[in-house]
């Protein structure tokens, strides 16, 4: 794969959005053939972070993540620190056709916890990209994460704790536009539905996701990405009034990023998030009811080309969140270093 592909091969690892207008340019330009049908990317960082619960949702949050994911406060949680291994890999496979270019992309990625291994997990990404033409690409994926466990909480009928554990399944499409030598649009969109372990089904969600991001191609090496998500979460637990236990929502997500070439063989991603939960319950007795959550969170990415196929990445997260209903504000801090090899 040529070094042009960099940005896409690394941003699995990365908040940004993936850059397929330029895979589409490359499939499809008979200036600059595909030189091989298969492709392979991998690699793995060692995180140390000090909210072991929050972790996973940290990850999560970017245009191309899943920056809904939900989560347990930490005061009830109280799970503290870890070391996190997170392996990753991402297989492509190119198919050409009279229509166009086809790629289809498998990706997993674990989180594996050293203190607390029950929180351990993977996500499986599943995704067709296919560009029309040099200008036009259209995305299709699919993306799993099953029995993710998100902490212990009381159960409604019982008052004990219990294992809170969700497995999301979501499908996504986007449609990327190039407009001119120096912006490009993209239409974004996705559904899907959440499934808790049976104390908790009353929080099984289904939801739905619109959005447009703008990417401003500044200079050669040098792109801005802007981002707005608005998304609708509809739980069982509104036709269960007895419970107490609404986590219908509508989730506002923002986000803007700057990535660049500081020299040759380095590059820097920096990007800011800005998420709002407005949770939409109207029993009287849920603490939900015109509650709240405001979410922060900033990001920052070093990647140095070590070798043509080996690439170092030092990664570093904070996030805060404030939560109205339960007078809580937690914080989560993430910072690693890793390697991708392109095979």
């Amino acid at each position: 794969m040529s070094n042009s592909l960099l940005p896409f091969c690394r941003s699995q690892y990365g908040a940004c959005v993936l850059n397929m207008m330029t895979v589409g340019a490359l499939l499809l330009s008979t200036a600059t053939p595909v030189t091989a049908e298969w492709s392979a990317t991998g690699g793995g960082s060692l995180f140390y972070t000090d909210d072991t619960a929050l972790f996973s949702a940290t990850r999560h949050s970017s245009l191309d993540g899943d920056p809904s994911q939900p989560v347990l406060d930490v005061s009830r949680t109280g799970v503290g620190s870890d070391m996190v291994f997170e392996p990753t890999i991402r297989v492509m496979k190119y198919l050409p056709s009279s229509y166009g270019q086809t790629a289809f992309i498998f990706r997993a990625r674990g989180f594996i916890y050293a203190v607390n291994p029950e929180f351990s997990q993977a996500n499986l990404h599943v995704e067709a990209v296919h560009a029309f033409n040099p200008k036009t690409t259209i995305h299709m994926r699919y993306f799993t994460t099953p029995g993710q466990l998100l902490g212990q909480t009381e159960v409604h009928e019982t008052d004990l704790p219990q294992d809170m554990r969700v497995t999301s399944n979501l499908g996504a499409i986007r449609l990327d536009h190039r407009l001119s030598e120096h912006f490009e649009v993209q239409l974004y969109g996705r559904a899907g539905i959440r499934r808790y372990n049976e104390p908790f089904h009353q929080r099984n969600t289904l939801l739905w996701t619109v959005g447009p991001h703008l990417i401003w191609h500044m200079t050669h090496h040098t792109r801005m990405v802007f981002g707005y998500h608005y998304e609708r979460g509809l739980s069982e637990g509104r036709h269960e009034v007895e419970l107490h236990d609404d986590a219908s929502y509508v989730h506002h997500f923002a986000a803007v990023s700057f990535e660049t070439r500081l020299m040759e063989h380095l590059d820097l991603e920096l990007d800011f998030h800005y998420e709002r939960n407005n949770f939409t319950s109207g029993i009287p007795e849920d603490e939900r009811n015109g509650g709240h959550e405001n979410i922060y969170q900033g990001n920052g990415r070093l990647f140095y080309q070590l070798t043509d196929k080996t690439t170092l990445m030092l990664t570093v997260q904070r996030a805060n969140r404030r939560q109205n209903f339960l007078q809580t504000h937690d914080h989560n801090t993430n910072v690693s270093a890793g390697l991708i090899y392109r095979f």
